[in-house]
């Protein structure tokens, strides 16, 4: 009987040591998804690092919403943002806009200069000293610079392409004449039709405002499509595609309007503060930015008769952009 017993308590021992060896053996793998199906990981609190989009991103999905019939797609590609246009990839290159035939030469072009666009007009702040030197330096009084002052010219192969005005006979076939606000223009076609129902907005806006009302009778001269670069630089004007309009009034009533005009007046015009400025009405300008149009009131160096087509400029600084498609 007790040799039995023995037995059977060795055979016991045998079994729990088998047990606990096979316990601690590899474990078998189980996908994370049978643990969370819903969510295929493993419920932790650890999160996954969320990576913010690059400038360079935000700049071409913000073209890509622009031109929405035009720009075809944007992917990143070669370490870098690109959009397709017509055929071609334009990289965004530090702001550039290059095709890949001119990434090699990125150092011969500066930058489209995508910058931040006020909702407003920031509060009028005086320039400090250093302020007023570095300004200064800007201009010399004339439509010429030294050497050392002249810009790098800004990229136009986007420009040309998605306007499909790279040189002046192509530009001039791509032209649209009509009447804006009692006045003979010529814009690019593609500003036409958003032109029409600015003008349409604008005369609204003065049966009910009658400071709209005497800004549209004291209209004394309307400048669209012209031939030639940016004041001062090498860079093509967007006058010069057809995409801008400068509005002046018959008097200025000693306002001021353009910075270098200001400055070839012996003017320090960094200094010329907002009341001392000719304006549109805020209205006016308003219906103009809803359609696109930024108003050079808002640049540094300003220049309050003009507006341009840059929607995407807008659509960065968070505006609610209408009329894109064509």
């Amino acid at each position: 009987m007790k040799k039995n017993l023995k037995i059977i308590f060795l055979i016991l021992v045998l079994v729990v040591v088998n047990l606990f060896t096979c316990m601690s053996s590899e474990p078998v793998s189980i996908n994370n998804s049978e643990i969370f199906p819903e969510t295929g990981t493993q419920d932790t609190e650890e999160t996954a690092e969320v990576i913010a989009p690059t400038r360079a991103e935000i700049v071409m999905k913000a073209l890509m919403r622009s031109y929405p019939d035009l720009i075809e797609k944007v992917e990143f590609l070669n370490d870098d943002w690109a959009l397709f246009l017509r055929g071609t990839w334009y990289y965004y290159a530090g702001g550039r806009l290059l095709p890949e035939s001119e990434i090699e030469n990125t150092a011969n072009y500066r930058s489209m200069q995508f910058y931040n666009y006020p909702a407003e007009l920031p509060e009028w702040v005086a320039r400090t000293t250093e302020e007023a030197r570095r300004y200064s330096s800007w201009s010399t009084g004339s439509n010429t610079r030294t050497q050392s002052q002249v810009q790098v010219r800004r990229s136009n192969f986007f420009l040309d392409s998605i306007w499909q005005a790279s040189t002046r006979v192509e530009t001039e076939r791509r032209l649209s004449s009509f009447n804006f606000l009692g006045k003979q223009i010529k814009v690019h076609q593609a500003i036409h039709e958003k032109l029409t129902v600015i003008e349409r907005q604008i005369r609204a806006a003065a049966a009910a405002e009658p400071e709209v009302q005497v800004w549209i009778t004291g209209i004394g001269n309307l400048e669209s499509y012209g031939w030639r670069n940016i004041a001062i630089t090498d860079s093509r004007s967007y006058h010069s595609y057809g995409l801008a309009v400068d509005i002046l009034p018959r008097s200025l009533g000693g306002k001021q309007t353009y910075w270098l005009w200001s400055s070839q007046a012996g003017r320090d015009w960094w200094n010329v503060s907002y009341s001392e400025r000719y304006h549109p009405p805020s209205s006016v300008i308003k219906i103009f930015e809803s359609y696109g149009f930024i108003w050079g009131g808002k640049w540094q160096q300003f220049d309050t008769m003009h507006f341009e087509y840059r929607p995407e400029i807008l659509i960065l600084a968070g505006f609610d952009v209408t009329g894109l498609t064509d």
